[in-house]
């Protein structure tokens, strides 16, 4: 990683899997580069979930998986856990503070994920998410918060979450000068979209990343899935 020139950061679910059309024209693009494009996996999905859609889809195995929403980094072709990563999350983690905080707000579902790097729950009310961050604040927890979707709601460590994940990789292997392209389609994209490097939002979107403030580093994509990958990997590289 510490060579890398070119980088694809990008989300799974809606980004770069969807259609595999588009998923194939990209990669049949990247192969037919001068240059290599090291890969960066950044998802929603538990570890093993991430590795059953990537043999579902037959993706290439990253060079980073990060799972959890940020919580979670794996490295190399054998993808073993950053141990460093975990040691500085777990710091001021306190899930089953969260968890016995989340039992008592009404409307707010366990997702049940098989998993301790995370709390995640659903709530189909914006209302049932403020109350919920609301007791987590009164409680003095230290957390981030990221609702998505209309009805997923994250707890991570503090300190964690994709865009710092993505930004600790890129210190750890000094990679702030490589070519890169951060693409999402969600609410829990945006903190990697907003790091202030070329990044995407693919045309299928959800409606919360639509509404994202303008700004000259992020292309919004006609192209949906890996087609808007595509698209914005033209417009930023022409090299």
């Amino acid at each position: 990683m510490n060579r890398a020139t070119h980088l694809l950061a990008t989300d799974l679910d809606g980004t770069l899997v969807g259609d595999r059309n588009s998923l194939k024209k990209l990669l049949d693009f990247y192969n037919a580069q001068t240059y290599t494009v090291s890969l960066i996996y950044i998802t929603g999905r538990h570890y093993q979930s991430a590795l059953s859609l990537m043999t579902e889809q037959n993706l290439p195995v990253p060079h980073v998986l990060i799972t959890d929403v940020g919580t979670g980094i794996y490295i190399g072709d054998s993808l073993k856990p950053d141990l460093e990563w975990s040691a500085f999350l777990e710091k001021s983690w306190m899930p089953q503070q969260i968890d016995a905080i989340a039992r008592v707000i009404p409307g707010l579902v366990s997702q049940n994920l098989p998993i301790t790097t995370r709390c995640s729950y659903f709530a189909s009310d914006l209302a049932i998410v403020e109350a919920f961050r609301s007791q987590l604040n009164k409680a003095g927890i230290p957390h981030k918060l990221i609702y998505s979707g209309g009805r997923d709601v994250d707890i991570l460590p503090s300190g964690s979450g994709k865009g710092q994940a993505l930004q600790y990789i890129l210190d750890k292997y000094k990679l702030n000068t490589a070519k890169l392209l951060v693409a999402g389609d969600s609410g829990n994209d945006v903190e990697m979209l907003t790091l202030g490097f070329p990044s995407v939002i693919v045309g299928n979107a959800q409606p919360e990343l639509l509404k994202q403030t303008e700004h000259p580093s992020i292309y919004r994509a006609k192209q949906e899935f890996a087609g808007g990958i595509h698209e914005a990997w033209r417009y930023f590289y022409t090299d």
